[in-house]
């Protein structure tokens, strides 16, 4: 089924708490990553569900912007899971997927937290909109951790970036060092047979 079961949550829960212990962030981080992606998808599709059956609403504004941030955050985390999923992330090189997935994470979080501060201040203490409050906020908050993660990844990325960069540099000059001396030997090979056959 496309919602995560609660094994699926505590999985996830599980792994976080033993990489967060060990620090073993490159062996599990791209999987905690899709999890909590996941979970963020469908704590989206549910808040946006139970905006949807509000049938009433005055004033509308709050409602409004809250439908509009689950939406565009159910939108967007859905097509960066697919891509991460399919790996056809890797098809379009040119783009930063890491710091992409870090922009979509905490900007979800900034707008999760303002459209639920504000539904909760506006509602009318309906059983639908309690509901998309909650579970806004719950959204939120899996959001940051998903940010905090997304910020891990991104350094790592960039610090591997870096090293090789500066793997490359280092064997670049060595080899154009190697490749100024040979003249030089050359040179002073030649001048020792010159010297040799004139002692004889």
């Amino acid at each position: 089924s496309g919602c995560l079961s609660p094994f699926d949550v505590r999985f996830c829960v599980i792994l976080l708490k033993y990489t967060l212990l060990n620090r073993r962030f490159p062996e599990s981080l791209a999987l905690i990553c899709f999890c909590f992606c996941s979970l963020d998808s469908v704590l989206a599709l549910i808040a946006f569900i139970c905006i949807e059956t509000i049938m009433e609403c005055s004033p509308c504004e709050g409602l409004y912007f809250f439908e509009f941030v689950s939406c565009s955050a159910l939108v967007v985390t859905g097509v960066l899971l697919l891509m991460f999923s399919l790996n056809l992330h890797t098809r379009i090189p040119q783009i930063n997927w890491n710091l992409t997935d870090l922009v979509n994470t905490g900007l979800s979080t900034f707008f999760f937290f303002i459209a639920s501060v504000v539904l909760a201040a506006l509602n009318h203490k309906t059983g639908a909109e309690i509901a998309a409050v909650i579970f806004g906020f719950l959204a939120m908050a899996v959001y940051a951790v998903n940010t905090y993660l997304a910020i891990k990844k991104w350094r790592m990325n960039s610090r591997q970036q870096n090293s090789r960069q500066t793997s490359d540099y280092i064997r670049a000059r060595t080899e154009s060092r190697e490749v100024d001396h040979r003249p030089e030997i050359q040179r002073l090979d030649g001048k020792e047979e010159v010297l040799n056959s004139l002692m004889e």
